[in-house]
């Protein structure tokens, strides 16, 4: 009787007690919209942003971006570099563990890095490693996978040796392509390992559920090294690319995060959530790529003349409402390194001379008004600032050139999929965001040998020279002025015709606690809270 009385006295003060605490035990939900469905959760085949922005919650490399965008310890809580830049030598976190328990080893990455550039893998952006030792002749199949300068001295140490020393290898290591996999489970799962249930990870989060179209839903890793320092216990991506739909499920509160939303509801979501509204200058080119390999886009006289005809201070004024800026260059200004960038020599006429500009060049290359009549097809990835933008140009062309133009839109996956995989088409609209603050990033875009991302398939013998020779300048003046050299061609020839500098536009409720805007766009969920 005592016992039974004392259990029970026991039963009521801990039920009081996690009654009390209940609000502390409460499971803490982070909602975002991504903008768009994945193509892969794979990193060595991931491309876009929509991807990064999963992946970098699931999986830490050896660095990463903090709240602020700024490169710091990842996986590896310290690294030396040789005196003469070549050598890095990264020693990895004694607790780091994958989310099954085992321990996150140099191996590991050894076998991660070997597997991008197996060209078996296929890995379209193979090329961010590349300057690693080797790494393009074991991509391209010139020599063996072993050879790639990675090795495992140790369980916890990592080498790298590079071809040249590169100032920007710390922000290559924070890529999506350079997260690791755990090589237990690609060899017992094989391109299962990517599959909810089955994923081993190494960040932040796990995942435990996907539903494509509709959601993907990641859960706090218990095994992570930081794991007691990570405040939110489940994150939903909801892959939305109809930003209106967005926007409403952000005014119901059903998300606390929206990436991308139309550029015409700035004024009004001002004016109802204030400083939820995010505005942030970022570095990325909104560009329209032509297909070079087909008639009149060969010419470039027609695409100089479709480029200068477009009136960018429209585009940024009246479809983007001022959040992003004219641009005349590929490269975005900011980049510390290479400071202002190459612009297209049009740049400096008023858009009336541009446009007379244009028609002479159009009339000299026998096309458009008492020539060759000019059949446009403008290919986009589904988003309403997109399909305004296009419908913009294709006035522009119509008005200008008496151009018949046609647009055509996919979703993002199956656009960038399409021009990815060598698709033929007339003009596509494109994006790029920095993967690292270079000029190199954007104008490699352009290289006869880059077969992923040089999607108008542009080819000159110059460019390639100027940029094989910018890798192997030591000198960062030197350099810059090589890669300067390099986008004044670009511009000259127009492959592509850069109309913007982006920002990245978000909303941000005001419940989530941790969050800073930044030119690099990386908002790890491990950096977050919610405070409701």
């Amino acid at each position: 009787m005592i016992s039974m009385k004392m259990n029970f006295r026991a039963a009521v003060l801990l039920g009081s007690i996690l009654i009390g605490a209940s609000p502390v035990l409460a499971e803490t939900v982070l909602h975002r919209g991504n903008a768009g469905e994945p193509q892969t959760l794979d990193q060595a085949h991931t491309s876009i942003n929509i991807e990064e922005f999963i992946l970098k919650d699931l999986y830490e490399g050896l660095t990463v971006y903090d709240a602020a965008g700024k490169i710091i310890p990842g996986a590896a809580e310290s690294w030396t570099v040789s005196d003469d830049g070549t050598v890095y030598t990264f020693k990895l976190r004694d607790n780091g563990k994958w989310s099954d328990g085992s321990p996150v080893t140099a191996g590991d990455f050894a076998f991660s890095f070997q597997r991008v550039e197996d060209p078996k893998t296929a890995a379209g952006y193979a090329n961010i490693l590349f300057p690693i030792k080797n790494a393009e002749k074991v991509n391209k199949g010139d020599v063996p996978v072993d050879q790639l300068g990675i090795k495992a001295v140790d369980d916890k140490t990592v080498e790298i040796t590079l071809e040249r020393p590169t100032p920007f290898f710390l922000e290559l290591l924070a890529h999506q392509t350079a997260l690791p996999v755990s090589k237990a489970s690609v060899d017992k799962n094989g391109a299962d390992f990517v599959k909810p249930g089955v994923m081993v990870s190494n960040g932040a989060y796990k995942l435990v559920a996907h539903t494509p179209n509709d959601s993907l839903t990641t859960e706090k890793n218990a095994n992570y090294w930081d794991a007691a320092n990570v405040k939110i216990d489940k994150v939903i991506f909801y892959p939305i690319d109809d930003q209106a739909a967005s926007v409403r499920r952000f005014e119901a509160k059903e998300m606390d995060l929206v990436y991308n939303f139309s550029a015409d509801q700035i004024d009004r979501l001002k004016q109802a959530y204030a400083d939820q509204v995010h505005i942030s200058p970022t570095l990325a080119t909104y560009y329209y790529a032509f297909d070079t390999r087909q008639e009149p886009y060969s010419d470039v006289r027609v695409r100089q003349a479709l480029s200068m005809s477009v009136d960018r201070d429209f585009l940024a004024k009246e479809i983007y409402s001022g959040s992003q800026i004219p641009a005349y260059s590929m490269v975005p200004p900011g980049i510390e390194t290479y400071g202002e960038p190459s612009k297209a020599d049009f740049g400096t006429l008023s858009q009336l001379d541009r446009e007379d500009k244009a028609i002479a060049l159009m009339k000299e290359a026998g096309y458009g008004e008492g020539g060759k009549p000019l059949e446009i097809e403008i290919r986009y990835n589904t988003n309403p600032n997109h399909e305004r933008v296009a419908t913009a140009v294709a006035d522009m062309w119509k008005n200008t050139f008496g151009a018949k133009v046609s647009l055509v839109n996919l979703d993002v996956s199956s656009h960038y999929a399409y021009l990815q995989e060598g698709g033929k088409f007339n003009v596509a609209r494109a994006g790029w965001v920095a993967d690292y603050a270079d000029a190199e990033n954007f104008l490699a875009l352009s290289l006869s040998s880059n077969k992923t991302f040089n999607y108008g398939h542009y080819e000159s013998p110059e460019f390639d020279a100027l940029m094989k020779k910018s890798y192997e300048e030591t000198d960062p003046a030197a350099r810059s002025k090589l890669l300067h050299e390099a986008e004044a061609l670009m511009m000259k020839d127009q492959p592509v015709a850069p109309f913007l500098t982006q920002a990245d536009l978000w909303l941000v409720a005001t419940k989530v606690k941790g969050w800073q805007d930044n030119a690099a766009n990386q908002h790890l969920t491990r950096f977050l809270s919610i405070a409701e």
